[in-house]
C-alpha cells in the first residue's frame, strides 16, 4: 500500500519533489572492519606479527566500501570506539585457537557489542569466512563443536536448503547464478575442521540462532555445514572463501576463477556492503577515519604465502 502511495505521489508531482528520499535510509560511504591474525608462520614473522591478507581487502573493496584493519591486543574501551565508527566486520579465514587466542578474543567483543547493539535497533553485521564462521559457531554456542574433515583444497557445489532461497543471502542472485552454486564446483574450500550438520542440529543454541541455507560433504562422506545466516541477527558464515574467486590464482590451488564463480564473488560481497549501509556509525572527525583506514599500508608480495599479498602489522 504504502509503495503504491509513494508511486502516485512521485506521477503527480515529479521525483524532483523528493531528491533525497533514497538516500536517507542508507550509509553511501559505508566503512568496514577486517579482523587481524597472528602470524604463525616463521617465515613471514619477520614482516610482522599480525596480518591481514590482501584478497578480503580487494573483496570488500570490490563492492563499494573502504576498510578498516582491526588490531589485535587492543583495550576494550579501543575495541568499542572501533565498533562505534564502522559499519561492519568481517572475521576473515586463517588458522588461530578460537578460544584463546588474540583473534578469538578480540572477535568475541564485537559479537558481544553487535548483540547487544542490535537488540537496541542498531543494526551491525558480522560475516566469517571459514576459521571465521567456525568462530562464529563457538561464540554462539559457547563451546567448540568442530569435527576433523578431509576438504583441504577442494571446489565444491553448493547443496542449497530449502532456507537458501528466501534467505538474505541469496534471495537476490540471478536464477541462473543461483542455480550454477547447486551444479558447478564454484566454492574453493581449504579448511580440515568443520562443525557437522549432526552437531548442528543437536546444539539448541547453534540451531535456534542460525538457519542453515547449504551444506556439503567431504571426501570421506562427512557433512557438514557450509553455509549459514542468523535468523534474527544480521550474522553471516561460509565455510568456503568468496574471496579467492576473483583475487588469488596458484595454480596448485583450487580457487573457482569461471565466470559464474566471478559472479557468485561478487554478488556476496556487495550482498554484505549493503548490509553495512544499513549501519550509521561513523568516526568523529575525517582527520581519525582517514588515519584510521587501510590506505595508511602497504600489501608485501609474498610469494611463499597462499595469499600472495598480505597487509602485516
Amino acid at each position: 500500500m504504502a509503495q503504491t502511495v509513494l508511486l502516485l505521489v512521485l506521477l503527480l508531482f515529479g521525483c524532483s519533489s523528493f531528491p533525497r528520499l533514497h538516500t536517507l535510509k542508507i550509509n553511501q560511504r559505508p566503512i568496514i572492519g577486517i579482523l587481524a591474525q597472528e602470524t604463525f608462520d616463521a617465515g613471514l614473522l619477520r614482516y610482522g606479527k599480525t596480518y591481514i591478507a590482501a584478497p578480503y581487502v580487494k573483496y570488500l573493496e570490490s563492492a563499494g566500501c573502504r576498510v578498516v584493519p582491526v588490531r589485535l591486543n587492543l583495550t576494550n574501551d579501543e575495541y568499542e570506539k572501533i565498533f562505534y565508527s564502522i559499519n561492519g566486520i568481517i572475521f576473515p579465514g586463517g588458522s588461530s585457537d578460537l578460544k584463546t587466542s588474540a583473534f578469538a578474543k578480540a572477535a568475541k567483543k564485537f559479537y558481544e557489542l553487535a548483540l547487544k547493539a542490535f537488540d537496541a535497533g542498531d543494526y551491525f553485521p558480522i560475516w566469517g569466512t571459514c576459521l571465521g564462521l567456525q568462530l562464529l559457531s563457538v561464540l554462539t554456542a559457547g563451546k567448540n563443536l568442530l569435527t576433523n574433515t578431509d576438504s583441504e583444497n577442494i571446489a565444491l557445489a553448493l547443496n542449497l536448503t530449502n532456507a537458501a532461497a528466501s534467505s538474505k543471502m541469496f534471495q537476490k542472485f540471478p536464477p541462473d547464478v543461483y542455480q550454477a552454486l547447486c551444479n558447478e564446483p564454484l566454492t574453493g574450500n581449504f579448511h580440515s575442521f568443520s562443525i557437522s550438520v549432526k552437531a548442528f542440529l543437536e546444539d539448541e543454541k547453534l540451531s535456534k540462532f542460525y538457519s542453515i541455507l547449504s551444506t556439503n560433504n567431504d571426501r570421506k562422506g562427512v557433512e557438514f555445514v557450509s553455509t549459514m545466516e542468523g535468523i534474527l541477527y544480521p550474522f553471516y558464515g561460509v565455510q568456503w572463501h568468496p574471496e579467492v574467486n576473483r583475487f588469488q590464482w596458484q595454480r596448485n590451488l583450487a580457487f573457482p576463477h569461471s565466470p559464474n564463480a566471478v559472479k557468485v564473488s561478487y554478488f556476496l560481497s556487495d550482498f554484505f556492503v549493503n548490509e553495512a549501509r544499513k549501519n550509521f556509525h561513523h568516526f568523529k572527525s575525517l582527520a581519525e577515519e582517514e588515519a584510521t583506514l587501510i590506505y595508511n599500508y602497504s600489501p608485501r608480495y609474498v610469494p611463499t604465502s597462499s595469499y600472495i599479498q598480505v597487509y602485516f602489522f
